[in-house]
């Protein structure tokens, strides 16, 4: 999943992710703006993304994922 928020509401956002470790965060070119990218399990998606939206991130991404090497 990725998406993109302001960097004041990057805690408020990381604490609704269940990541396998952390997310990704990336600086977009746009002054205060972040990327973020991180993996979940596609069956809380559904109730996840309007908390993460309640939070602050928009332009939300989910794409499938062939599989996770540990």
């Amino acid at each position: 999943m990725k998406m993109n928020l302001k960097q004041k509401d990057l805690e408020r956002v990381v604490a609704k992710l269940p990541a396998l470790r952390k997310p990704t965060v990336s600086h977009l070119t746009l002054r205060g703006w972040l990327a973020l990218e991180t993996v979940i399990d596609e069956k809380i998606v559904r109730t996840l993304i309007p908390e993460l939206k309640k939070a602050g991130a928009e332009g939300i991404i989910e794409y499938p994922l062939n599989k996770v090497i540990n």
